[in-house]
């Protein structure tokens, strides 16, 4: 076997940071002192090590003298501290109202996954793999986000599984409280052709008429405007995913996929200066 030294590209202060919320779960637990093979510094240091370097959980246990039993634990420790700090949707609408956005941008994506079997029954009756999208044409959990102006993450949604359309995982997690933003804080949302039909305050390309009928010179200006500014938000799942490498390909149970983004986001904050 070989040793080697390595170093881990994040601040020193997102471990701290973390540590400090896995001491604080740790007491809420009545967790004694002493009773745990690893200190909350070095349990952090292992969740980011999974995050950032999408590192096998066996080898990730080895490095750290422990068992890959108590390391699958820790790690699963640390996704639920971290999800538990994500900000709530209508707190992200209002601090980006408070921070000058002229609008937030709608956006949902699959995040791949392993296979699993669940079934359920399409539109025409057939069965289905649940957890299998379309769109995508892979396994994965389709997760909803807003974004900044600039692309940058601001909230993300549960997990829905893959088959299920954008618009109807926005309409389960996040359309209600556009619709509050939209008229309480005079904030607008930018979206795709694929959640054509949101609702009010929720501005979607208009869309080509039937046959050969062209679109307005004022249509086609507004759809060359709208999809301008809505482009950033791909930004922010690129973000994330170019950040957090175990976002790329999720092997734990796709029903952790929400919890594991809320984390991912949750670092993505603090390396940002949005949290302290």
């Amino acid at each position: 076997m070989i040793t080697y030294r390595a170093r881990l590209d994040v601040p020193r202060e997102l471990a701290q940071h973390l540590g400090r919320l896995l001491r604080a779960e740790r007491r809420r637990r009545g967790t004694r002192t002493d009773t745990r093979a690893l200190t909350c510094f070095w349990q952090a240091v292992l969740g980011l090590r999974w995050f950032r370097q999408h590192a096998d959980v066996t080898a990730l246990a080895r490095d750290h003298g422990i068992s890959r039993a108590t390391g699958y634990r820790y790690l699963d420790e640390v996704i639920t501290v971290l999800a538990q700090q994500a900000p709530d949707l209508h707190d992200a609408l209002r601090r980006a109202k408070d921070e000058g956005a002229s609008h937030v941008i709608l956006d949902g994506k699959v995040f791949s996954c392993d296979r699993y079997g669940e079934k359920t029954t399409s539109v025409k009756g057939e069965p289905i793999d649940l957890w299998y999208s379309g769109k995508a044409h892979e396994h994965g959990g389709n997760i909803q986000a807003l974004s900044a102006p600039n692309g940058f993450p601001l909230w993300v949604s549960d997990v829905e599984p893959g088959s299920v359309h954008d618009l109807t995982a926005a309409r389960e997690h996040v359309l209600g409280a556009l619709y509050w933003a939209a008229s309480q804080l005079g904030l607008p949302t930018l979206a795709d052709g694929g959640y054509d039909g949101a609702g009010i305050g929720v501005h979607t390309p208009v869309k080509q008429p039937a046959g050969d009928q062209v679109l307005d010179v004022d249509n086609r200006t507004y759809n060359a405007l709208l999809r301008g500014l809505r482009c950033l938000g791909e930004r922010g799942f690129a973000v994330l995913t170019g950040r957090w490498r175990a976002l790329r390909h999720i092997t734990a149970s796709p029903r952790k996929t929400g919890d594991i983004v809320k984390a991912a986001l949750v670092l993505t904050h603090f390396e940002h200066g949005r949290l302290t």
